[in-house]
């Protein structure tokens, strides 16, 4: 299997591609701040006339995520746009395009911290306090940062005795939060549907989500769009799905795995083990988001 080229940074890619759909955790931020050379990146796409979507796979709404990116160091009028895993499954709540959808009772039992709170606004449900009483499950996440899969065991067997489905508002697994691993909604759902639950997913890697991002990218073809992330499992396999280019950081989610040290090198024996095993492979690799 012949290895993606390593470059050091977009602007070796940048005459491809007319515009570019950036995942925003491990890649632009990791949680706590933004990366100066992620910032610069953004702004230097864009005087290269270069358009940009932020592809979240957040929990939450679009005004949300622009507000704390902000907070973070990710000025709000840099990227062109931005679309989440949250407003997609907001959207779909709020209009029911589909069958699936539209045979969704009333009543919502919503599994998620406190700061997921806005997933409810505007929403015509009954948000509802207990498995029992609910119709199905909207599942924004975990409620603490030390908990596990297993920590929510009983809530899961409770659910799935009810057969109740789940909407997964956040696809991803886990997350890098200053160095520090934790879960995603994506781990709970993964194990739900594992066990015989439904779960509707939005979000990378899903092609769904991708069309939400073209529509914002109006008049640029498919082929001249590359997505930027740090997951192979998400951003990679879902640039495969949607039918374009990807282009991979290392120094993200797989990190550790692939020895990335603090001077942008690559360990080549890691690398090479990682690419072996890859089901999906990336256009290119970058060691982190630079221009």
């Amino acid at each position: 299997m012949s290895h993606p080229p390593v470059l050091p940074g977009l602007s070796a890619l940048a005459d491809r591609y007319d515009a570019f759909i950036v995942d925003l955790w491990g890649v632009m931020h990791d949680g706590i701040m933004a990366f100066p050379p992620a910032v610069a990146a953004l702004e230097a796409m864009k005087a290269a006339g270069k358009r940009s979507v932020i592809l979240s796979n957040a929990p939450r709404r679009i005004d949300v995520i622009t507000a704390r990116n902000a907070e973070l160091g990710i000025p709000p009028d840099l990227p062109d746009a931005l679309m989440s895993s949250g407003e997609d499954a907001w959207q779909h709540l709020k209009n029911r395009p589909d069958a699936w959808y539209q045979a969704l009772g009333r009543r919502c039992y919503h599994l998620g911290p406190a700061r997921d709170l806005g997933m409810r606004d505007g929403l015509d449900f009954d948000f509802v306090e207990t498995l029992d009483e609910a119709d199905f499950i909207m599942n924004t996440g975990n409620l603490d940062a030390e908990d596990t899969v297993e920590t929510y065991r009983a809530f899961l067997d409770r659910a799935l005795a009810l057969n109740l489905p789940m909407i997964c508002t956040n696809p991803d697994l886990e997350v890098v939060r200053g160095g520090r691993r934790e879960i995603c909604a994506g781990a709970l759902a993964l194990d739900y549907e594992q066990h015989g639950g439904r779960v509707r997913w939005h979000g990378k890697p899903h092609p769904e989500v991708y069309r939400s991002c073209f529509a914002l990218l109006p008049g640029i073809a498919p082929e001249r769009i590359a997505a930027i992330g740090d997951s192979l499992r998400t951003d990679v396999a879902g640039a495969a799905a949607a039918g374009i280019d990807s282009i991979f950081i290392a120094a993200g989610i797989h990190g550790a795995e692939l020895g990335v040290e603090d001077n942008g090198e690559i360990d080549p024996d890691r690398f090479d083990a990682f690419v072996r095993k890859a089901r999906t492979l990336p256009t290119a690799v970058l060691p982190d988001m630079r221009w």
